[in-house]
């Protein structure tokens, strides 16, 4: 197993890793949107907050070698199952192999965030 670590996505803010590396796969713990320059979360709606989501994933999976169009699952949290549509549109402006999804509504997220995605990609 091998830790993944980048300074150009947040950093944990628990117990954990960014992602880890087994086998030729890379399994990224949920980002939330936080910037990492500025390490608080993103305003702007649930469209702002995606778009910050998926670009700290691109970070992360950058770190590991790989990238967006090589993951095969996502697992996405909502707070409002509302946002789906929104959320969809820039969801699938980044991911857009269109790996297989999980996409569930959640009583709260961390930080109180409207969204978090976690993904299992190919190296």
């Amino acid at each position: 197993m091998k830790k993944i670590y980048t300074e150009n996505a947040p950093a944990a803010i628990g117990p954990y890793s960014q992602a880890m590396e087994v086998n030729g796969l890379i399994f990224t713990s949920g980002q939330i949107p936080i910037d990492p320059k500025t390490g608080e979360v993103v305003s702007g709606g649930i469209e702002a907050q995606t778009k910050q989501i998926c670009e700290n994933l691109k970070a992360v999976l950058a770190a590991a070698g790989t990238s967006l169009e090589k993951v095969i699952k996502t697992t996405c949290f909502l707070s409002d199952m509302n946002d789906f549509a929104a959320f969809n549109g820039v969801y699938a402006e980044y991911f857009t192999e269109k790996p297989a999804r999980s996409c569930v509504a959640v009583r709260t997220l961390p930080k109180n965030v409207l969204a978090e995605i976690e993904v299992i990609a190919e190296k």
